[in-house]
């Protein structure tokens, strides 16, 4: 279950978390991307397997085989694979990873406090259950 393509790592707590995963089963029409919470017991294992510590992830996590994306890059990598016109993300690495990511970081450091913490986990529409680990 684990190798059948990208994983996404997310916070299903987090509203702009849960935003962005909607937005992302919605619009990945070719139904690449699995989701995985860190509240989940696959999110957790996973977000632990790369050093990250799920009750308190400071990033979201793209995993695709052997390759790990992390902050802004995974967030561009994300975008740009579900294609036109969310694939014009790209155009972020035209910026420096070292500008993106302290943006990035500080975004994520204040997620709660900016948009909101729901008192349970985002569960997805039953359409896209079996995208969602």
């Amino acid at each position: 279950m684990i190798d059948q393509g990208p994983i996404i790592l997310f916070d299903a707590q987090c509203v702009l978390c849960s935003a962005n995963a909607q937005f992302i089963l919605k619009h990945d029409r070719l139904a690449r991307y699995r989701l995985a919470s860190m509240q989940g017991e696959v999110g957790a294992a996973l977000f632990r397997q790369h050093g990250i510590d799920p009750a308190n992830p400071d990033t979201i996590l793209l995993i695709d085989g052997d390759r790990v994306l992390r902050d802004s890059e995974a967030v561009i990598a994300i975008y740009t694979g579900l294609g036109w016109p969310w694939r014009i993300a790209g155009l972020g690495l035209l910026t420096p990873r070292v500008l993106r990511d302290p943006v990035y970081h500080w975004i994520a450091r204040n997620r709660y406090r900016l948009f909101g913490k729901r008192e349970t986990c985002w569960v997805p529409a039953a359409e896209y259950a079996e995208r969602v680990l």
